[in-house]
């Protein structure tokens, strides 16, 4: 049956030529006009494919039919066979069009890194367009992270604009060590101080002024620890720990036994 031989139209009829055909059909065909019911089952047959687009796209299209042995009148798409013959994954996949995406590197500070930062970041598209686009940098990125920014590459091409990757560099920061969320500065400390015991004065990451208490007899090359003075986590914001160690510095014109006592300290013996 060629629904649109039952309606009477041609093959390229619009939606409102297929309900004028549809109606006028119906009701000449209609059982309680004396019709047949069979020709007015098929009339409603047609129009219901034929009125919705996707139904009529597929009745236009058919898919071919294949009788191959162990396939009995498979009808779909060939890709369909070879799933089931060997798997799935057969079926090539469109790829979305897409602009390039632009690399550039950006340089901190390890306080930068430890509050977070604004940054406006310039660079040069394919057109030759120069950008500037405002990115926050969280805090407790690390060295060589890649942060992705969607949608602010490349947008050259009348297709999906691409990605900013952004990788940070640390730069080298005088006193401290970092080690993941952990850091670590070192502290200078005449060694008369460390025979008697003293109060350090420490600076930290955000500027501010903490009092260590070093004890009598402290050696040099002793690592204290203030939990949660490190860098925040990227992740979870907790903050590391922050260590300082201590280097002895031996000062001048002492006498021999003073020497000895001090090279005790020092060297731990």
């Amino acid at each position: 049956m060629d629904y649109y031989s039952t309606l009477g139209v041609a093959r390229n009829a619009s939606p409102e030529d297929l309900k004028k055909a549809y109606k006028k059909a119906s009701m000449q065909h209609h059982p309680d006009r004396g019709g047949s019911e069979e020709t007015f089952k098929q009339i409603n047959e047609a129009y219901s494919t034929l009125k919705d687009p996707a139904k009529r796209q597929q009745y236009d299209n058919p898919q071919p039919r294949m009788n191959t042995q162990g396939y009995q009148n498979y009808q779909g798409d060939v890709n369909d066979i070879f799933n089931n013959m060997f798997g799935h994954g057969f079926r090539q996949q469109p790829q979305q069009r897409k602009n390039p995406d632009i690399r550039i590197k950006v340089s901190l500070t390890l306080q930068e890194i430890f509050t977070g930062k604004k940054i406006i970041a310039s660079y040069r598209l394919r057109s030759g367009r120069e950008e500037n686009v405002d990115l926050d940098i969280p805090k407790g990125a690390g060295d060589n992270d890649t942060i992705r920014f969607h949608g602010l590459g490349d947008d050259s091409f009348p297709v999906t604009r691409g990605d900013l990757y952004v990788i940070i560099h640390i730069e080298d920061q005088a006193g401290w060590i970092r080690n993941q969320d952990d850091v670590t500065t070192t502290k200078n400390v005449n060694c008369l101080a460390l025979i008697l015991g003293t109060k350090l004065k420490v600076k930290t990451l955000e500027n501010k002024t903490i009092e260590l208490t070093v004890p009598p007899g402290c050696k040099s090359g002793t690592t204290f620890s203030m939990p949660g003075y490190g860098l925040p986590n990227v992740r979870t914001n907790r903050r590391g720990n922050m260590y300082i160690k201590i280097h002895a510095e031996i000062p001048k014109d002492l006498t021999h036994e003073q020497l000895l006592k001090i090279s005790e300290i020092v060297h731990g013996s």
